[in-house]
């Protein structure tokens, strides 16, 4: 059986090679970072539309990125594909112990909260509760993590009332709201109370948005063709009118 993931890192290393890509020869970890990024997002994008062909090209995409970086660090005598393979088996046996040692157990909650535990073992460098969220994660997505793990720590309202009236306090707050500096510091706590509002619910609130996205530009697109006039030459209630039409035939 032909092993295509060896096959695979062999086709990166000769791309990386003096007989290979110049292209491919002059990047670096930071020069292809936002690669990995996009190659993400592109395979999320997949996986929302259930396209199993396209889950397959976007995550071969991502894996193309894991190769390429491990390959860089090879040539740079750091790492290697091995390095990385190694170290992320021996993490997943580590943090299974319910699957690979004699802790066992099937109830979610203990696995997740074992988990967490074990980690903090493993990043003995992280000092505070806050440490090691990525930076470059989107807005909403980061937010939700900020609040998730302020909540492991004991950090949380004591009912839903209590976050409803937090969120409105805000929203005073942002109507009494004075100069442009002050909207926007306003704004993102209404936001950051929304966040919290949907991990009380159980929303994902970065897929709660993505979808409000999707459905706004279906019903949008609906009225641009219900329409006969320019865009800009329509009037307020012309718009809602058809608003209203593009909303119900989109259903």
């Amino acid at each position: 059986m032909t092993n295509y993931l060896d096959e695979l890192i062999e086709t990166v290393k000769i791309l990386r090679s003096p007989q290979g890509c110049q292209w491919d020869r002059e990047q670096t970890h930071y020069s292809i970072r936002q690669n990995m990024l996009e190659e993400a997002y592109e395979a999320v994008e997949a996986i929302d539309e259930n396209n199993i062909n396209h889950i397959k090209e976007e995550l071969g995409d991502v894996l193309l990125q894991v190769v390429l970086h491990s390959q860089i660090a090879d040539d740079n005598d750091e790492f290697n594909i091995q390095d990385v393979a190694k170290m992320l088996n021996d993490k997943l046996i580590h943090r299974h112990p319910h699957v690979f040692g004699e802790n066992k157990t099937t109830d979610t909650k203990k696995i997740l909260e074992n988990w967490e535990k074990l980690k903090q073992e493993e990043k003995k460098e992280r000092k505070r509760t806050l440490d090691g969220i990525p930076k470059y994660l989107p807005s909403l997505l980061k937010a939700m993590k900020i609040s998730k793990k302020a909540v492991r720590a004991g950090f949380e309202w004591q009912n839903y009332q209590q976050l409803e009236d937090c969120f409105n306090s805000e929203i005073e707050e942002f109507k009494n709201a004075k100069t442009q500096e002050e909207k926007i510091d306003e704004f993102g706590d209404i936001l950051f109370s929304l966040v919290n509002i949907a991990r009380w619910n159980k929303i994902d609130p970065e897929e709660a948005l993505a979808k409000a996205n999707c459905k706004f530009i279906k019903r949008f697109n609906k009225l641009e063709e219900l329409t006969n006039k320019p865009l800009g030459e329509l009037s307020f209630e012309e718009y809602d009118e058809l608003w209203q039409k593009a909303k119900e035939e989109t259903k």
